[in-house]
């Protein structure tokens, strides 16, 4: 069963007295990579918005997250005023939001040079709302955690 609270909340926790903070990397408007655009059931080819972040404890990154959402679903959202500010804490506060099957990987993140120990995505749904979150865990989060590489 998939969580139903943010990564950001769940970082937090894990991370005691280390301060938290968003590295904002990408975000604009491009084409998503051919599987991303099935996930969201959109036609290749077709811009989407995306956003490229770093999930940091006192600026160690431990997550590198990419979300993409088809253009015409952001109206009425503003997910490209967030900045540094985490995504998740906009989307669990939205009612009626529904997350989709988990999917996970053991490949390495496409959008930025970083190995990863593993990673996860799944598409959010929030009214006509459909957003692709990727998440990649590195292993600085499992060296600080001493949690165990695979």
């Amino acid at each position: 069963m998939a969580s139903t609270d943010s990564l950001t909340v769940r970082l937090k926790a894990a991370g005691g007295a280390r301060r938290f903070s968003v590295r904002l990397l990408r975000q604009g408007t491009g084409y998503p990579f051919a599987d991303e655009a099935r996930a969201l059931g959109i036609a290749p080819g077709r811009l989407a918005w995306r956003r490229e972040v770093a999930l940091c404890l006192d600026g160690v990154p431990w997550v590198v997250a990419r979300s993409v959402a088809p253009l015409f679903a952001l109206r009425g959202h503003r997910l490209y005023a967030l900045g540094e500010t985490s995504l998740g804490s906009w989307l669990f506060a939205q009612p009626g939001l529904v997350r989709g099957p988990l999917e996970v990987t053991r490949a390495p993140p496409r959008f930025v040079t970083a190995p990863s120990l593993w990673g996860r995505r799944s598409v959010f749904c929030h009214g006509r709302l459909a957003l692709l979150v990727q998440e990649y865990f590195l292993p600085a989060m499992a060296e600080a955690l001493a949690l165990p590489a695979a």
